[in-house]
Formats: structure tokens, C-alpha cells, sequence
């Protein structure tokens, strides 16, 4: 790497540094994280089958394109806190995380037991159980070492929404919002860090509900959030560390006198002015954080992309803004040999955000990585259901890991009756090979390192070329 682009990287980094000052001035719940972290997220189907870790991944990628960072989900389906008690040896420690954050409470608050006769005494007894499990959880995480704990408030069970055919249960948020307390105190007593996903998304929903009744982060069934509903938690993550008001960069041109105004996590050589046009070279420290499109998953209805209608992401966190003044008419913008649209003078001298522009050289590059990044996540997945059936089914049989003959045939026996079990049979008769889970492992390992090679920034050609009037 050459002086200019080693600059421009240490000044990417400078922005790093100064956000670990700002989460201890003002107070920010989660601190970023750092090269070389290992993040872990435990908790449950939430995690297990949702994105907002890989959201939250794909920022570190695209705005920090040096940090290597490696983030995994270790989240099960259905998961109490007393069931990740019992694999935080075998499921969790094990990754060797430097960072463990941890949330529960939906399954923990329990269910139906809310519309039946005595739903105060059911709502007392599953808060104490989770209490109790929670406690033994803390013992053993006052025993880590180098380690830091984040305690995540679960996202809400949302009673308020209109859902055809699906009746809430009443009070069952009240409940789980005692969990958060008792995870707050946690958190205060031990030094650790807390975020509380419940009460922001609570009043999203509130608010949005205003207009339409049916509007809801917490998924089509009240509980399980749409990939939308992940790019809110993801946002509130990252603003939560203090991202909120950190651009990808910023470039302010003086077109008359040929000279940068400005050159924010970036750096901008060779402006020139032939006749009317502009042209310039443009390196940026970061990439622009790129948005699906598509509505991943079973019965999913909402895209990534859909959380901007939500929430301020684009404003906040994800603005690229080439601004040039000095120009008059109207212009097309080209970079490297890809034609991006056309604005007026007026527009460029206010500014416009290139990350809002899914034709720029940069977006695709970045639109890779968001790719890779999936591919990771669909083949994680696989590890995920296999830990389901090693910790749900044959854990409590004297069987975890034991990956034999003996193991599957006494699965064969369980499947006709239990569909869970039997949706993943065929995926354990792959798994309990070590080979093919080492194979898994390579692949998860090789996309890891082309998402660290294709997020480095590259050097563009910007050209602003005047239309004839």
C-alpha cells in the first residue's frame, strides 16, 4: 500500500479512536469493538435464525475495512437461559470470544399461560426461573478473563399489533420487561455493558401503530422479527456504540479554484477543470454500507432495505457526500467508467450522498462483501441446527457429540413424532461427520478472508461532465 492509501487508512482509524473517547463522555451503552475481537452473540431463535449480527458485521466491514474482526451466532431456537447454561462450555466459551453478548427473555417469559386463569402467578413463577438460571449464567461469567460482557434486553413481544387469526398474550411484555431489569442490575453490579433492545422498539412500533395497526418490528407472529426488524436492531446496536452522525466520507470541491475544501476519511488528488468539467481522484477509507434488496428467509415479507423507511440509518451512518461548488447547468457524474446520474449545480453545491447510488464502482464493490457476508451466514446456519440437535435432543439423552451409529438410530426412533427433530435429520446424517464439518468450517473460513480482501477501498476516477444546454 502506498503512502497516500497508508494516510488515508490511519485517518479511518483516527475515527475509531475517537469514538472509544465518545462512548465514555457521553455515556454510550456499548463500546465498538476492536481489531482481532471475537464477537459472540448468545441468545435465541432471534439470533439463531436472524441477521442483525451479520448487519452489524457487514457496518465493521464496509466502514473499517483494515479491522479483522470475526463474529459468530450462537444462538438456538426455542433457548432459555437455563438451556444456555448448560452448553455455555461446549457452544460458547469455546469460540473464545473477547466479546459475549448475551440476551433472552421471550422464551424465558413464557407463553399461553398469559391467557389462562392465574397469568400473574405463571408470569411470577417464569420470571423467577429465569432469575435463578440467570444468576448461575453470572456466576460463570464473573470467571472469564479477558472477556467483555454485554447484556442485550431482549426485543419486545409485541400484544399491541392487529394480527388476523393470532390473539396476544396479555401482559407477557410486561414480564419479560422484569427480565431487562434484573439484566440491567446485572450489568450495573458486575461493570459490565447493557443495551436495552425492548423499550426503543416498543415505541417504534407504539408510534408507527399511530397510522397503521398492523405496523410491527416484532414480526408477523409478534415474536420473531423481519429482516427490517434486524436492520433496526442492528441500528440501535451501532448507534448504541456511538456510529450515529459517522459519515463514510465526505468530499467538498471548490470547482472555480480547482482546490479540495474538504477531504473527511478520505483523500482527493489531481482536481482539474477542462473547459466546464471537472475531474478528480478520490480514495475513500471506507466503503458505503450496501442494503438487500431481497426478503431473505421463511415467510419473510420485509427486505433489509425496507428499515429505512423506519429508522435514520441513511442519515445517520451512511452518507457518502461529494459536494462542488463553483459549477453552473447541469452535470453527469461518472466514476472510473460507469455513468451514476445527473444533477444540477444547485444540487451538487448542497451536496449529494453517493451511498444513496447503487451504480457507483463502490457500491458494487461493497455489494460484494454484503454477498460473501450472506454466504457466511447461510452456512453458520447449518452449525446452528446441528447444535440444536446436539443440545435439545441429545444432550438429555447422554448422547451430545457422540456423532455415531448408535446416535442416529436412536434419533430414527423420535422422528415420525417430533417435526422439529425431523427437519433436521438429514442434516445431522451429514454433520455427524467430522469431515464434512470440517469442510463447512474451511468454507465459512475462506469467505471470511475474501470479504477482508474485497472491502478494501480502491482508487476512482470521479468526472463531472457538463450537459449541453
Amino acid at each position: 500500500m502506498g503512502n497516500y492509501s497508508r494516510k488515508i487508512f490511519l485517518a479511518g482509524f483516527a475515527v475509531l479512536l475517537s469514538l472509544g473517547t465518545a462512548v465514555r463522555t457521553v455515556a454510550q451503552q456499548i463500546s465498538p469493538f476492536k481489531d482481532g475481537d471475537r464477537v459472540v452473540f448468545l441468545g435465541n431463535s432471534i439470533t439463531d435464525g436472524g441477521h442483525y449480527h451479520a448487519y452489524i458485521w457487514l457496518y465493521y466491514l464496509t466502514r473499517f475495512p483494515e479491522m479483522k474482526l470475526k463474529m459468530f451466532n450462537v444462538g438456538i431456537g426455542g433457548d432459555r437461559v437455563v438451556d444456555m447454561l448448560r452448553r455455555l462450555d461446549g457452544d460458547v466459551f469455546s469460540k473464545q470470544p473477547t466479546v459475549l453478548i448475551t440476551t433472552f427473555g421471550m422464551n424465558d417469559s413464557g407463553y399461553f399461560e398469559y391467557n389462562g386463569d392465574q397469568p400473574e402467578v405463571f408470569a411470577n413463577a417464569k420470571v423467577k426461573e429465569s432469575y435463578d438460571g440467570y444468576k448461575e449464567m453470572e456466576k460463570r461469567y464473573k470467571g472469564l478473563v479477558d472477556t467483555r460482557l454485554v447484556l442485550l434486553g431482549s426485543t419486545p413481544y409485541d400484544e399491541n399489533v392487529v394480527i388476523k387469526d393470532n390473539k396476544p398474550f396479555k401482559n407477557k411484555n410486561k414480564a419479560m420487561k422484569r427480565i431487562v431489569d434484573f439484566q440491567r442490575e446485572s450489568a450495573k453490579s458486575n461493570g459490565w455493558e447493557f443495551y436495552d433492545f425492548n423499550q426503543p422498539i416498543s415505541a417504534i412500533n407504539a408510534n408507527f401503530q399511530q397510522k397503521d395497526p398492523t405496523f410491527t418490528i416484532s414480526g408477523s407472529d409478534r415474536v420473531h422479527p423481519d429482516n427490517n426488524g434486524h436492520m433496526v436492531m442492528a441500528y440501535l446496536f451501532l448507534k448504541a456504540q456511538g456510529f450515529a452522525g459517522q459519515g463514510v466520507a465526505t468530499v467538498g470541491i471548490d470547482a472555480t479554484k480547482q482546490r479540495v475544501i474538504e477531504a473527511k476519511n478520505c483523500g482527493v488528488e489531481n482536481v482539474k477543470k477542462a473547459g466546464n468539467n471537472l475531474s478528480f481522484d478520490y480514495l475513500a477509507a471506507a466503503l458505503p454500507y450496501p442494503m438487500d434488496t431481497v426478503a431473505r428467509g421463511w415467510g419473510a415479507k420485509y427486505s433489509q432495505h425496507d428499515a429505512v423507511n423506519i429508522v435514520p440509518f441513511m442519515e445517520e451512518m451512511n452518507q457518502e457526500i461529494l459536494q462542488v461548488k463553483g459549477l453552473k447547468g447541469n452535470y453527469t457524474l461518472w466514476i472510473d467508467d460507469q455513468e451514476i446520474g445527473v444533477w444540477s449545480a444547485a444540487d451538487l453545491d448542497k451536496g449529494i450522498n453517493l451511498a444513496n447510488q447503487t451504480r457507483t464502482p463502490q457500491y458494487q464493490q461493497a455489494l460484494k462483501v454484503m454477498f460473501l457476508n450472506e454466504e457466511r451466514w447461510e452456512i453458520e446456519r447449518r452449525f446452528r441446527d446441528l447444535a440444536w440437535v446436539q443440545y435439545n435432543f441429545f444432550l438429555p439423552k447422554g448422547l451430545l457429540n457422540a456423532d455415531n451409529r448408535k446416535a442416529i438410530e436412536v434419533m430414527d426412533q423420535h422422528v415420525a413424532t417430533d417435526g422439529w427433530l425431523r427437519a433436521k435429520r438429514d442434516l445431522y446424517a451429514k454433520a455427524m461427520y467430522p469431515e464434512v464439518r470440517a469442510a463447512w468450517q474451511n468454507q465459512i473460513d475462506d469467505l471470511q478472508q475474501r470479504m477482508n480482501e474485497v472491502n478494501q477501498p480502491i482508487k476512482r476516477s470521479v468526472r463531472l461532465v457538463q450537459l449541453k444546454k
